[in-house]
């Protein structure tokens, strides 16, 4: 059996990516960003994404609460805004609104958002994706968050497909797999979810990333909507994993392997989580 080149083989090293819905700016913000800034400074996570991001026309930017400046480089891209009086409009890029962020320790060369199907007066949603430079190569990277209603499964399997074209058309223009992170709003079991990890089709469609958690997580149910979360358990509903990190199809050289995976801010400080939900990290060798 001939032994593979040098040159066809991954280098060993590892780049960390963390995903979070960081809950906008539920109460007590000020010490939830506090947790988060120093998680974030903890675990140096190579690349972030964070959803339910906040920015406002008064200047107020969450994205400069939960990560430092001098480390990082971030994009946002807002879903929708709201009007003086309270209203939700079409979002406006120049004023920002409630939306997704990308943050890496490399440049980020290209980003773009695409607006993701939903219903008619329901909240809009969107995907978010960027080309990061890396020391190894571009790495295609998205982030979403999807709708959120028990009921509306239906919506979240059009919003995947859309997520889905997005990720090939990236990494078509990438070195690494695309990296696709965020809450989906769906149990591991739902069609949605089952379709991106390449248990079943949609539409005559089929697809697979690597689901993090199941290839290198420690086991058990990895719930990111936890009820012994208080903040979280508010709203009456079951445990249950619906935040993940997902990875392509790993190339030739191994590149794109999920390494491990594990749940991070799940801790309280006191009686204070970093959100309402926990959030999941993942080592992927490049």
């Amino acid at each position: 059996m001939l032994e593979e080149s040098p040159d066809r083989m991954a280098t060993g090293r590892t780049l960390s990516v963390l995903t979070l819905n960081c809950w906008g700016v539920g109460a007590p913000l000020e010490e939830r960003m506090a947790i988060i800034r120093r998680g974030m400074a903890a675990l140096r996570p190579d690349v972030a994404a964070f959803q339910e991001v906040i920015v406002r026309r008064d200047g107020f930017d969450q994205g400069a609460l939960l990560v430092d400046g001098a480390w990082y480089c971030r994009v946002f891209a807002a879903a929708f805004s709201w009007s003086d009086d309270g209203v939700m409009v079409a979002h406006d890029h120049a004023s920002g609104g409630f939306g997704n962020l990308i943050a890496s320790r490399w440049p980020i060369v290209l980003s773009e958002e695409r607006r993701l199907p939903g219903r008619e007066g329901e909240e809009p949603r969107t995907v978010l994706g960027a080309l990061i430079e890396t020391s190894d190569g571009v790495l295609p990277v998205l982030t979403t968050h999807l709708d959120w209603e028990f009921d509306h499964g239906c919506v979240r399997e059009r919003q995947v497909m859309v997520v889905d074209d997005f990720a090939r058309e990236l990494a078509r223009k990438a070195d690494l797999p695309p990296v696709v992170m965020g809450d989906f709003n769906a149990h591991p079991d739902s069609t949605e979810m089952r379709y991106l990890r390449g248990l079943s089709s949609l539409d005559g469609r089929s697809t697979y990333f690597q689901d993090a958690w199941e290839i290198g997580g420690p086991g058990g149910r990895g719930c990111t909507w936890d009820n012994r979360n208080r903040f979280a358990a508010y709203a009456y509903e079951p445990d249950r994993r619906i935040d993940y990190i997902l990875v392509g199809v790993p190339d030739a050289r191994g590149r794109g392997v999920v390494s491990s995976a594990r749940l991070v801010f799940d801790d309280p400080a006191g009686d204070v989580f970093a959100s309402d939900h926990f959030g999941v990290l993942a080592e992927i060798r490049v």
